[in-house]
């Protein structure tokens, strides 16, 4: 049986989880806690108040806003 390959934001959780030291669950309830709701706002917000690069705050919004959550 062949091992799943995982694609999108979900393959950048690893290296997230690893780099910032919290799980991605609480990367999540950050984002939906927050009062601001556009994609851009949460990535800059990710950035600016959390220090999270980029790409990361990107993936974590981009999955967290797919789920409707």
């Amino acid at each position: 049986m062949a091992e799943k390959t995982v694609k999108g934001p979900a393959s950048y959780f690893p290296s997230i989880e690893k780099k910032y030291g919290r799980p991605i669950a609480e990367w999540q309830e950050l984002i939906r806690s927050s009062p601001l709701t556009k994609h851009m706002e949460l990535v800059g917000w990710l950035k600016s108040e959390h220090g999270v690069g980029h790409g990361h705050a990107n993936a974590l919004v981009a999955a967290t806003l797919a789920k409707g959550e």
